[in-house]
Order: structure tokens, then C-alpha cells, then sequence
């Protein structure tokens, strides 16, 4: 007893950095995607969601043992490593992508806000406001547990799941049976859902908050399960999200441009209660997400640019950290507020833009696990590193059919 009890507390010091980072990739792009995939392919595509749950699990436990062992965030590891030049270029990837993104979240909270009546110009000012003081002012411990309590709300995804009553049969299928219809819009859903599944400012996040959270080499073991735990729920909530689609909108062919419309859509087919879980779950998401992004930016900004930063110092200390955190928030609002911008295709087209954007930052991070002068004896294994590799060609085989479609349709 006295055994386990010990292991239960070391597990619950660590856990945090793969929870927070796996299931902050459901956010409003990312339910957007699911949505969409379960409205226009039904059940059909869900075996794409496994593979890239897998592939979350191999690389976010691949970033925390980066950063546990170098005691360093991904885009200061790259500088140090290969130059400034390509840190440089790998800091400017992240920098787009997550910019796109995070105004993606607070879109998400406008059209959530908008789902329960209140204007978005009144919700996406307070939502940044409230999650800028929530970082400023509160100390990492702080500052995690109320991500952490923010997490919960996507258990209304599971309500949702079993309120529609989906055929469970045919969505274990999806699951199991490869099955790719060969159209452009096909393919671009599938590397969305690949991209909003496995993104790139997830991979800096982890990396980067497992260092803040002062995780040890001997925390490791203890860190994946964490990693494992925050990936497969993040799998699980992506799967109800498209079977709670496929069982309502596909069968009654109802096309959906958002999660909202999607919710909005559940209303007459599935009930009041379906449409207001799937609201809840919207904005709960986008809240927790819009908190994180613009940290996973400070991190990367400040690496590579040599400044101290964390959740600990407060703004006095670490100016250029907070100062970071504050125009990406900020400059995310002013554009989500804009009269007459259209953020629907800002939702899922910077989930394939994620995706491409992944392929170099997953080569580089394998790279530097296999470097055996930086990680001694917690160098990847060669069975891990075919592993990761496979990976590899995954994401590099959704961006190259993307590619080969684009160009044909053109």
C-alpha cells in the first residue's frame, strides 16, 4: 500500500504538461475538423483520428523527454543545436501557425459566446482580459489547476456522444477499416485532422511547460503516463465529436462550415440538450486554448531570443515573456473583432497549415533525439526511431497527396 501510494503521488506531482497539451488540441479548429469529418464522411474516416492519436502519443513523449533531459524548450534546443538560422526559421513556422490559431480559439469563443446569446464583442474582450490576468498574476501552480478545472468541460462531448445514440457498430469499423475516398476536400479534412490532432505549438508547448514545471530525468516514467492519459482522452473526445456528427447531420446530409453550425444543427435533430452540450463544450475548449497558445508562443519567443521566462516570475522579472503574451492575445482579438472578417475558413485552414508546418519541427526533434552528445543515455532507441520515423511519413504523406490534389483540381 505504502508502495503504491507513493507511485499515485509522484504521478499526480508530474501530471500536467500532457494532460493540458492534448487535450488543448481540441479546441474550436480542432472540433471544427472532427465536426466536419463526421458531417460529410460519417463514420468512414474515424481510423484517420487513431493513427493520429498514436502519433500524438510518440512525439508529446519524445518533446517531454527533450526538455526533461536538456533541460530546455524545443525552438532554444534548435538555436543552440543547428544555429540561429534555422532556429530562426523554426521559431517563424510556430509564429504563424500559432498566431492563426489563436485568433482561430478566440473565433471560437465568439461563435460559443454567440450560441448562448452574448455578443462576441462583449465575450472575446473579457475571455482575453480574463485569461491575461489569469497568467499574469497567478504562480505556475495556480495557473495549471485552473487549466486543469477549464479541462473538464469536455466530458459534455461523451454526454453529447451518448445522448444522439450513434451506431456504435459501424463507428468501431471507421475506427478499424482504412478507407480514403480519393477527392480534394477528402484530403484536406484528413490533413486537418492530422494538423489540428498533432500541432506544432503542442509540440513546443509540452516541451517548454515540462521545463517550467522543473520535471526531473527520474519524473520520466511517471511523465508518460500523463502524455498517455491527455493523448488517448484527447483521441476519445475527438471520436465523439465526429460520431455525434456522423449520427445526426450526415445521415440527414447537413453540411457544416463550424462547430457552431454544427451545434446549431443538433437542435432540431437531436434536441435542446444535444446543442447545448456541444455549446459548452465549444466554449469551454476555446477558453482553455486561447490561455495556452499565446504561452506556447512567450516560451518559443523567449528561448530563442535568450530571455528568462516563466509562469513563476511575474512581469517585473520576465518583461519580454509577459509582453509576448500580451500582443499575441491582444493582436488575436483585434483581428477576431474586425467588422466583416470571415473566420470560418481561419478554422480549418490553419489546421492544414499546421500540418505542414509539422513536417520540419518533427524532423528536427528527431533529429535531436537521436543525437547521442545531447542526450547520453536517454537517446532514442532504434525501434523508437522507427517509430517516430513512420510518423514522419505519415504527416509527409497527408501533405503530399494535399499537394497532388491541389494541383490537379487547378
Amino acid at each position: 500500500m505504502t508502495r503504491r501510494k507513493t507511485r499515485l503521488l509522484a504521478i499526480a506531482a508530474v501530471v500536467g504538461p500532457g494532460l493540458l497539451a492534448g487535450l488543448s488540441d481540441d479546441d474550436p479548429p480542432g472540433i471544427t475538423t472532427y465536426s466536419t469529418l463526421g458531417a460529410e464522411y460519417g463514420y468512414e474516416l474515424l481510423w484517420v483520428l487513431l493513427l493520429s492519436t498514436f502519433a500524438l502519443i510518440a512525439f508529446h513523449t519524445l518533446a517531454v523527454r527533450l526538455g526533461v533531459v536538456t533541460s530546455q524548450g524545443l525552438i532554444g534546443l534548435v538555436r543552440d543545436r543547428y544555429g540561429p538560422r534555422v532556429g530562426g526559421a523554426a521559431l517563424l513556422l510556430l509564429l504563424v501557425a500559432n498566431l492563426g490559431t489563436t485568433c482561430a480559439e478566440l473565433a471560437g469563443v465568439a461563435a460559443g459566446s454567440e450560441l448562448f446569446g452574448v455578443s462576441r464583442y462583449v465575450s472575446v474582450p473579457v475571455v482575453a482580459l480574463g485569461v491575461t490576468v489569469l497568467v499574469l498574476r497567478g504562480a505556475f501552480h495556480r495557473v495549471e489547476h485552473v487549466l486543469m478545472v477549464l479541462a473538464a468541460v469536455f466530458v459534455s462531448y461523451v454526454v453529447a456522444g451518448c445522448v444522439v445514440h450513434p451506431h456504435w457498430a459501424e463507428a468501431a469499423q471507421g475506427l478499424v477499416t482504412p478507407s480514403m475516398p480519393m477527392t480534394k476536400d477528402a484530403v484536406v479534412i484528413v490533413t486537418a485532422t492530422v494538423g489540428t490532432t498533432l500541432a506544432p505549438w503542442g509540440l513546443s508547448f509540452i516541451q517548454s511547460y515540462a521545463v517550467d514545471k522543473k520535471l526531473r530525468v527520474a519524473d520520466l516514467r511517471y511523465e508518460r503516463i500523463d502524455v498517455v492519459v491527455g493523448s488517448v482522452l484527447t483521441g476519445i473526445i475527438g471520436f465523439f465529436v465526429v460520431v455525434v456528427c456522423a449520427a445526426t447531420l450526415h445521415v440527414q446530409h447537413i453540411s457544416v462550415e463550424s462547430a457552431a453550425d454544427a451545434a446549431s444543427a443538433l437542435e432540431p435533430l437531436a434536441g435542446t440538450s444535444a446543442r447545448l452540450l456541444f455549446g459548452v463544450g465549444i466554449l469551454g475548449a476555446a477558453v482553455l486554448a486561447a490561455a495556452i497558445l499565446p504561452l506556447s508562443t512567450a516560451y518559443s519567443v523567449c528561448e530563442f531570443a535568450g530571455h528568462e521566462g516563466a509562469l513563476d516570475d511575474g512581469f517585473r522579472r520576465a518583461p519580454f515573456f509577459y509582453g509576448t503574451y500580451v500582443v499575441v492575445i491582444g493582436l488575436a482579438a483585434v483581428v477576431v473583432l474586425l467588422p466583416g472578417v470571415s473566420l470560418v475558413p481561419v478554422l480549418v485552414l490553419t489546421q492544414v497549415l499546421n500540418a505542414i508546418l509539422l513536417l520540419p519541427l518533427m524532423v528536427l526533434m528527431h533529429r535531436l533525439a537521436r543525437d547521442r552528445r545531447l542526450m547520453g543515455d536517454h537517446v532514442v532507441s532504434a525501434a523508437s526511431s522507427i517509430v517516430y520515423g513512420g510518423t514522419i511519413v505519415l504527416v509527409g504523406s497527408c501533405v503530399a497527396a494535399l499537394l497532388v490534389v491541389s494541383l490537379r483540381a487547378g
